[in-house]
């Protein structure tokens, strides 16, 4: 084996330009897949933890929120926005026959301006009425949010004194949440009494945006638990036809656009990187039948020296192996490299929640990528294999074919 793999090393740094074609196709194969595959996964966690941050079965609205796309483009892109309703809508909503408990939320788009430490997504709720927001908090912060306690978004800088401003309103930072993949990684998350300081000094602060605005009657959005035993979609319909100017969805109908996406962008990739497998199949088959064509002499003579059809095929299946499996190690790297840090911008330019795999997952896509490319160099290098196997080798060595 050690003379085989010395023979295999020797041929291959004597042929570089051979070797280092080959060594590309295995290259471009792995980060194809791997890449391919980190892609499709990510598209599908964010989705999955953008329905799971909606934490709700119905979500209601301001109609032109809805209409406009403004709430998704808070939860996607996290693009600030603000939008109210009447608290008598909410009343309305919480009497709404199958209503188990209504969360409100109070949206307020901070500044640019040297008031604010960061022009971001300010959300405002009420922890006694909350069940959306409060059980993913918990995960990292166990306390009690108080006046002037923050909670913000994974990708949200967060400074040493953990202290941030906002409309000249000083809080501190008491926990930064997970990453999700959505628009909320940038969000800060506050009770209602922080919220509504922020709000008079803005007003103070000559924000006349604000001068309509009274925390205390208006709610950006509700979120709604729907009791057992009642029909959910019969609940949203029932709120859409006696309280006006809203839209109450369901968060699976809210994301059937952005999931018909995903499934689209997906469906994509798959199939480029079966055509890119077809194809390095291919291209690999093609040039070890050549390979074989061309040495076919070179291995009669060893087989007239002693070394047997098993030997000969061994030496061809070793050099293949080298060439996929460092082929293989770069593309992987490659696509670490690209995949990894930019991905997120292409989800951001897709305009659908984009959320890695941990490192267990990512680890298993990467060596399942590797022996795929290392399979595919085996495979089509048996091909030749074979044909090697099956020569006569009197004529080889008269015809040097």
């Amino acid at each position: 084996m050690k003379l085989t793999r010395k023979i295999a090393l020797r041929n291959l740094r004597r042929r570089p330009a051979r070797a280092a074609a080959l060594l590309l196709i295995a290259a471009f194969l792995a980060l194809s897949v791997f890449g391919g595959s980190i892609l499709v996964m990510s598209l599908q966690n964010g989705l999955k933890s953008y329905e799971a941050r909606l934490g709700a079965d119905i979500v209601v609205m301001p109609y032109d929120a809805r209409t406009k796309g403004a709430f998704e483009s808070i939860l996607l892109q996290g693009i600030p926005g603000t939008f109210y309703m009447d608290k008598t809508e909410y009343d309305k909503i919480v009497r709404t026959n199958g209503v188990e408990a209504a969360a409100p939320q109070f949206f307020l788009a901070s500044s640019s301006s040297g008031c604010c430490s960061a022009a971001v997504q300010l959300i405002g709720f009420d922890p006694e009425k909350d069940f959306t927001v409060q059980p993913w908090i918990r995960e990292r912060y166990s306390g009690t949010l108080g006046k002037g306690d923050l909670i913000v978004g994974s990708e949200l800088t967060v400074p040493k004194d953990r202290k941030l401003t906002f409309y000249n309103t000083t809080c501190t930072v008491v926990a930064q949440l997970d990453q999700t993949g959505t628009g909320l990684d940038t969000a800060v998350y506050a009770n209602m009494d922080t919220i509504r300081e922020m709000i008079t000094h803005a007003k103070e602060l000559q924000f006349h945006s604000f001068d309509a605005v009274d925390p205390d009657r208006a709610v950006s959005s509700v979120m709604i638990r729907v009791k057992e035993g009642y029909d959910v979609e019969k609940v949203a319909d029932d709120i859409n036809i006696h309280v006006r100017h809203i839209e109450a969805a369901r968060p699976v109908n809210m994301i059937s656009g952005i999931s018909a996406g995903l499934t689209g962008v997906a469906g994509t990739i798959r199939i480029l990187m079966i055509l890119i497998w077809l194809l390095a199949a291919v291209v690999l088959s093609i040039a070890f039948l050549m390979i074989a064509h061309e040495r076919a002499k070179e291995f009669a003579v060893l087989q007239v020296m002693g070394a047997s059809r098993k030997m000969v095929s061994r030496q061809l299946l070793t050099e293949s192996a080298w060439v996929s499996a460092l082929g293989a190690v770069l593309g992987l790297a490659a696509a670490a490299l690209i995949v990894l840090p930019f991905g997120k911008v292409l989800g951001n330019r897709l305009e659908l929640p984009y959320l890695l795999p941990g490192p267990g997952t990512t680890a298993l896509l990467a060596a399942g990528s590797f022996l795929l490319a290392v399979a595919t160099g085996a495979l089509t290098s048996a091909i030749a294999s074979y044909r090697l196997s099956r020569q006569d080798v009197a004529v080889a060595l008269r015809e040097g074919v």
